[in-house]
């Protein structure tokens, strides 16, 4: 489907700005003694550094030389814009704004050639401050290889606990289960080995979490009290 073309004020108007600021930097270097082409070739060249300048400033706001050269452009192109407005008689151009217009397009070959082929400088983005302190370095050393290691702890080892006797009188304790019996064997050792005491019986029923009658059994067969 094609495309409605629509005019646009803001492009009507640099169409517009940009021929009478070409036509006005034709007229001033054509006073000035360039004719011909050469009257014709002084605009593109204002423009084309003038745009350059800008596509420069673009990428790096901060480039000195690019603003320089923009200002240099600009002030070319208003220059001409304002004597040709009347204030200059284009008939007798001094001399000064001659040798101006002759010096024009070794500057501008100048400025071109420094804008293409000078290093774009690119700012790099701020890295986030880590408001955490670092880790304290912990040296680490090389273990002797000769050097035999260190016996390992001896856990106390338990009496086993006697068959009980039946009583008619007391109730039948609940069965324990091997595995659970040597998982709360494990837990007596580790405390008896780190405490120096045997485990009380309340405190291995509250680190299992079993009902009393099976930690009561479980203490008996282990003879905690």
């Amino acid at each position: 489907m094609p495309r409605s073309i629509r005019p646009d004020a803001v492009l009507v108007q640099a169409v517009i700005a940009g021929a009478l600021s070409f036509a006005h930097l034709h007229d001033l270097a054509e006073a000035a003694g360039q004719t011909g082409w050469k009257a014709w070739a002084y605009p593109v060249s204002v423009d084309l550094l003038l745009v350059a300048a800008w596509r420069r400033l673009r990428t790096a706001r901060r480039d000195r030389s690019a603003w320089t050269w923009f200002v240099i452009a600009l002030a070319a192109s208003l220059g001409a814009n304002v004597a040709t407005a009347g204030l200059l008689d284009l008939d007798h151009v001094p001399a000064w704004l001659r040798i101006l217009v002759a010096g024009w397009p070794a500057l501008a070959f100048l400025g071109g050639t420094l804008l293409v082929h000078s290093p774009t400088t690119l700012v790099e983005p701020a890295r986030p401050v880590n408001d955490e302190p670092a880790a304290p370095e912990v040296e680490t050393h090389r273990a002797d290889t000769t050097s035999e290691p260190d016996p390992a702890p001896t856990v106390p080892e338990l009496d086993p606990a006697p068959a009980p006797t039946p009583s008619q009188s007391a109730p039948a304790a609940p069965p324990v289960p091997a595995a659970l019996l040597d998982h709360a064997r494990k837990i007596a050792y580790a405390h008896q080995a780190s405490t120096g005491t045997p485990m009380p019986a309340n405190a291995l029923s509250a680190r299992l979490g079993l009902p009393a009658p099976m930690a009561d059994a479980i203490a008996a067969q282990l003879q905690l009290t």
